[in-house]
């Protein structure tokens, strides 16, 4: 049986993507089986015997400083990468969601992590990179695609130089905004053969969002910080199945997908 921790980056809030993404680790219960780990509020850090580390979205600054869990969690990632360079080794594979893909890029100075003029809430289409176009978790989504956006931070200004070094691909850009002078900010990296991240959420479930955001109380607050129009669009979206079902359907699954015939095929050689 193949282990995966999934590493909860929530710090105890309320949130729908810790549910969404053990509902969907529990599809793979024949063959993978997860634990949990709440890093901020609990100081949790899995160690190095999983094979599959999910890094979950979570609210704040994702440059804070202070918290107990800062260093070892860096330190993992930092482990984990180092790993994977070793010749000879069974890979771990990694997956970073929002506010752990702000955290990662930072870490291995991809990019400069700032805040938005405006928050991202709701539902956009993203556009594949050149490199993008020939990523195999991209092959069976349309260019642009949609996804599921949600917050206060962007990576932004990236360091080519460092990207190269790291044999790094910014694989997808957000929406084009020609009324405004705001540079787009990257969306998806593969940081190496095993590391994988994206700025959206993958794992939003379109079916549970909708019912989630129908709520006359949450819907109220999302017209009134936000607008009309765009909680229509987003309710809209989430309807469409050629929208964030088909992301949701796609992206994580490819990653599991992989990673499971990868880890599976080592065992068994």
């Amino acid at each position: 049986m193949l282990r995966a921790a999934l590493v909860d980056m929530y710090n105890g809030e309320q949130n729908r993507g810790i549910p969404m993404l053990k509902s969907i680790l529990g599809r793979y219960s024949d063959v993978l089986a997860f634990d949990h780990f709440d890093v901020r509020t609990k100081c949790e850090i899995p160690d190095l015997s999983y094979q599959i580390y999910i890094f979950s979205g979570g609210p704040g600054d994702p440059l804070e400083t202070g918290g107990q869990w800062q260093g070892p969690y860096f330190s993992l990632i930092e482990q984990l990468y180092q790993h994977n360079r070793k010749d000879g080794v069974e890979k771990k594979h990694c997956f970073f969601i929002c506010h752990s893909f702000q955290m990662a890029c930072h870490h291995f100075q991809l990019g400069e992590v700032t805040q938005r003029f405006k928050m991202s809430f709701g539902t956009y289409p993203v556009y594949k990179t050149h490199e993008g176009k020939s990523e195999p978790f991209f092959k069976d989504l349309p260019d642009p695609f949609y996804i599921a956006d949600f917050r206060r931070y962007q990576v932004v200004n990236p360091s080519h130089k460092r990207l190269r070094e790291m044999g790094a691909e910014i694989l997808c850009l957000e929406k084009l905004r020609p009324h405004v002078h705001f540079e787009r900010a990257i969306m998806a990296v593969r940081f190496s053969p095993e590391m994988f991240g994206t700025q959206f959420h993958p794992e939003a479930d379109p079916e549970g969002l909708l019912s989630y955001f129908l709520e006359e109380e949450r819907k109220n607050s999302i017209v009134e910080e936000h607008g009309e129009s765009r909680y229509d669009r987003m309710i809209r979206d989430l309807a469409n199945p050629q929208k964030i079902q088909r992301t949701f359907e796609t992206l994580i699954p490819a990653f599991l997908d992989h990673a499971v015939d990868a880890l599976e095929a080592v065992e068994y050689a």
